[in-house]
């Protein structure tokens, strides 16, 4: 599809229809509402208009009993990994249809505190267990620049419906990539911040020790803006950092001037396809212009990213879905001669094949015997892996790469192929397991006019100088205001 210039809904421009009166958060609910009812994208698994209305009278209500904030009366879209009272909460499974929380996540609720108003539930691969959307309970989202092909997962339902104009914002979460992946096939901006940094509450749980909620929006300022609010400490999270809240925004501004950006060699080698080699170079190129330094860097233990994550998050992933048995809540077989074939049966029925792969091989490398072979000896190459990055960092302020090593491919091209799915994540995997945050911004575009992100890494806890360089890129190029047309 060809690409259409021109500014985006940033939610700069949309709070100030709202501070001059120009437009209500209930006009502009119901605007988005009936572009999301019109979409063939498949982008969205549950919308309440009722529940949006409400929510969108109630932010109007708050601003004129004087409440400002850039947020209040905005609209916005939650990945289905997200608790969300009112809205079915699924993960894109079947085990989970028709299970509606009686509470909000974290990330939900405090974004409503903010007054951002929610107008659906997106789609995403099962337990956010995917890198294409195709794993979905639901159906494959689609990707607006060619419907042809994937979005990207697992958060390709919020990336789908920010590059079509659904939402100017949605969240997601990122567990190897979920959030940067999509983020580069859809030509949006995407960040995943340091592990810990977002509270895990009322996330519903892939891998603990990975899983990390980020934004998907139009440009890196909305990105700060919503993570700004989303961001903080949650003493009901026993994996949420204690730092004070953060304005993320505070250095977009700053010149490049001096900036060091590592390139590592294993980034640019054999597997990356030549269009998506061209678009990173070009935008490396973009960097130097603006001031900043080029410095070739090494990541030596890259390529070990892959079997290291395929066995520590198939191995979470295992536990934490033992939880979902038929007895409490969720799927439960209509059949059953006991207890045990009732949850033989009822995991059997309610889990999609991506998942019933994962779960075994996590049980596999947990079981006796194969604990300290494989599960352990994955620990150690993922603290190897993170001492890479602390060794990149004594000598540069961020690491520059690409995101994934091809364009978005065609839905169903390698669904049967789980091996050529898990290698796409090359590139985001070790950022991942080390903890670190990341972004995607876009770059180019490459084979069929399909988008190419552009993936830069920070040392722990620094979202706001990437975010910063982001920006800067963005100020400088015209990628992120593409849409399809």
């Amino acid at each position: 599809m060809t690409a259409a210039s021109g500014a985006p809904d940033s939610l700069r421009a949309l709070a100030g229809l709202l501070e001059r009166g120009e437009a209500s958060a209930l006009e502009l609910a119901e605007e988005r509402l009936a572009r999301i009812a019109a979409s063939d994208l498949n982008a969205f698994i549950d919308v309440q208009p009722g529940l949006t209305r409400a929510q969108a009278r109630e932010a109007d209500a708050r601003r004129a009993r004087g409440e400002r904030g850039v947020l209040l009366g905005v609209p916005l879209a939650h990945k289905d990994i997200f608790v969300t009272r009112g809205w079915r909460s699924t993960a894109g499974s079947k085990m989970l249809e028709h299970y509606v929380s009686p509470f909000d996540a974290t990330v939900v609720e405090r974004l409503a505190a903010a007054g951002a108003v929610c107008l659906g539930k997106t789609n995403c691969d099962e337990f956010a267990m995917g890198g294409s959307n195709e794993h979905s309970h639901f159906g494959p989202v689609r990707n607006p620049w060619d419907r042809a092909a994937i979005p990207g997962g697992s958060s390709g339902g919020s990336a789908a419906a920010v590059a079509a104009g659904l939402v100017p914002v949605a969240t997601g979460t990122d567990t190897g990539g979920s959030i940067r992946q999509p983020a580069a096939m859809c030509g949006v901006t995407g960040i995943k911040p340091t592990y810990g940094r977002v509270s895990r509450y009322g996330m519903i749980a892939f891998a603990s020790s990975l899983d990390q909620g980020g934004v998907i929006a139009g440009s890196a300022e909305d990105c700060a803006i919503v993570l700004g609010a989303m961001a903080g400490f949650d003493r009901r999270d026993s994996t949420s950092v204690d730092r004070p809240g953060e304005d993320f925004a505070r250095e977009l501004d700053r010149p490049l001037d001096g900036l060091r950006i590592g390139v590592p060699r294993e980034f640019l080698g054999e597997g990356l396809a030549a269009d998506v080699r061209a678009a990173v170079e070009a935008a490396l190129d973009e960097y130097r212009r603006l001031g900043a330094a080029l410095v070739e860097v090494s990541l030596p233990q890259t390529e070990l990213a892959i079997p290291a994550y395929y066995v520590i998050a198939p191995a979470e992933a295992s536990s934490n879905l033992s939880r979902f048995d038929g007895v409490r809540y969720g799927h439960r077989a209509a059949q059953y001669a006991d207890l045990g074939d009732m949850y033989c049966r009822t995991r059997a029925e309610g889990f999609g094949d991506e998942v019933k792969r994962r779960v075994l091989v996590g049980t596999y490398v947990l079981s006796h015997g194969y604990y300290d072979a494989y599960y352990l000896q994955a620990q150690k190459l993922r603290r190897l892996i993170a001492d890479d990055f602390r060794r990149a960092f004594e000598s540069v302020d961020l690491i520059a790469g690409p995101v994934a090593p091809t364009v978005a491919w065609d839905i169903g091209a390698i669904v049967d192929d789980p091996v050529a799915n898990y290698l796409a994540d090359v590139y985001t995997l070790p950022a991942s397991l080390a903890g670190l945050p990341g972004m995607s911004v876009p770059a180019g575009f490459g084979r069929g006019g399909r988008p190419i992100g552009l993936q830069l890494i920070g040392r722990w806890f620094d979202e706001a100088r990437v975010l910063n360089a982001a920006h800067r890129f963005q100020q400088a190029t015209d990628w992120h205001l593409r849409r399809p047309s």
